[in-house]
């Protein structure tokens, strides 16, 4: 057996080679017979030696920690080469709470139906492929966005029925408005995708309240969430989908960071299904957690503690994890953010503005950020002041891991108004 150095073997195979550290490919006629990750090979070795005079051996072996996990013969080798990582870039646009159903004062309206304000907020991000980046050292700092990836909304899609139309009826319009008529592409030129997570309104509709509703329940929002983003097979319908069976929790690998949408909050329940999702992720990847409430938590959402457990007016068994105290839940998700110290953002909606903030819990000890984003609809400050709607676009560099979250205000000037960047955070994911 003879360990031949990289670029010994080069001169033997009169092949280049090029270093980096992403994978070795084998290739034999101009097709791959091998990829392995540099990080998974230890040493390449010629072995078994046919001709003694022209030091020629009749197979190439890789091995990883002493362990042969591959064996190719010379004479089916044409080149080895190292292979250059491609660029790791994703754009998100980030949205919540659109509220189908309600109304609110929009550009001389004191009474405007919530399709005609978010349809006012999609137009403004289908033009945000069209826009630049501002120079603020940020991922993509004053280049042309030039795509968005993907546009995520965490909840609150369709506002409660006691003061709304049915789930059906505000869903439909959320299928024409937003599903057919976001127009942005991806890097590869296709449709953005779609990532949806629900609210408590999505969830009441799907469960009831303890307030009177026409009808008692509408889980169409529910069920069309769970069967865009979880896909199972069959689809699910009104009939057979079940908001505590079929919760839409759901992970997805985007430029090197792994994204996580979780059903209303990271309660006891959720955590049993982000542990097992965890399980199977490096622990230097970078996470970034998606969910409806604040990280704070909020109390009228978690199932109620008290008697039979049913829905009352403080608590809406919205989550599943039977009400403790504000403190007791927080530790409770401190606790699991220590073991993962990997997550590194949390983005939520429900009380709604454009806030980047640091999250440390109840007794200190994490340092964690948080993202909250505006409503077109019930935005605390924007609620008031319309020039202040905004939605944020994320720019990932999975290269350097780096996120940087920007600000876009989208209506500072009324129907005239062209996107205008607001404030940004950018941090780093390592």
């Amino acid at each position: 057996m003879k360990t031949i150095g990289l670029f010994f073997l080069a001169l033997v195979l009169s092949h280049n080679i090029v270093m980096s550290q992403d994978s070795l490919r084998v290739y034999k006629s101009g097709q791959i017979t091998l990829q392995r990750a540099v990080q998974d090979i230890d040493s390449i070795k010629f072995e078994n030696k046919s001709n003694a005079a022209t030091n020629h051996y009749d197979s190439l072996y890789v091995y990883k920690a002493g362990i042969s996990v591959n064996k190719s013969a010379t004479v089916d080798i044409d080149s080895l080469i190292f292979t250059k990582p491609a660029p790791l870039f994703a754009q998100i646009v980030y949205t919540s709470d659109l509220h189908y159903g309600i109304s609110r004062t929009f550009r001389g309206g004191s009474s405007v139906d919530a399709s005609v304000v978010n349809l006012a907020m999609i137009n403004q991000i289908n033009k945000v492929p069209a826009a630049t980046f501002p120079a603020d050292n940020g991922v993509n700092a004053g280049k042309p966005v030039g795509y968005v990836d993907y546009v995520a909304i965490t909840g609150d899609i369709t506002n409660k029925m006691n003061k709304a139309p049915t789930a059906t009826v505000s869903w439909a319009k959320f299928n024409t408005d937003f599903l057919n008529g976001i127009s942005t592409k991806n890097q590869k030129g296709l449709n953005s995708e779609f990532l949806l997570t629900c609210g408590n309104h999505d969830v009441s509709n799907a469960i009831g309240i303890f307030k009177t509703m026409t009808p008692a329940t509408d889980n169409a929002s529910m069920l069309n969430i769970y069967n865009l983003m979880m896909k199972p097979t069959p689809l699910k319908t009104t009939a057979t989908y079940n908001y505590y069976n079929d919760k839409p929790n759901y992970s997805k690998d985007i430029a090197g960071v792994h994204l996580m949408f979780v059903v209303m909050w990271p309660d006891s329940a959720n955590r049993i299904w982000m542990e097992k999702d965890l399980s199977n992720v490096s622990k230097t990847t970078p996470v970034l957690i998606f969910t409806h409430d604040p990280v704070a938590c909020e109390s009228s959402h978690f199932t109620n503690p008290i008697g039979d457990h049913s829905i009352s007016d403080s608590y809406e068994n919205q989550i599943e994890e039977r009400y403790k105290s504000d403190v007791i839940e927080q530790r409770g998700w401190v606790a699991f953010v220590k073991i993962h110290p990997n997550i590194k953002a949390y983005f939520h909606g429900h009380s709604n503005d454009n806030e980047y903030y640091t999250f440390t819990g109840p007794d200190g000890g994490i340092n964690l950020k948080i993202y909250r984003v505006d409503s077109p609809m019930k935005g605390s400050i924007s609620g008031n002041d319309e020039t202040k709607l905004s939605f944020q676009v994320l720019a990932i560099d999975g290269n350097t891991k780096t996120l940087t979250v920007r600000e876009c205000l989208w209506n500072t000037s009324g129907a005239a108004s062209a996107i205008v960047w607001g404030t940004n955070s950018t941090i780093s994911l390592k």
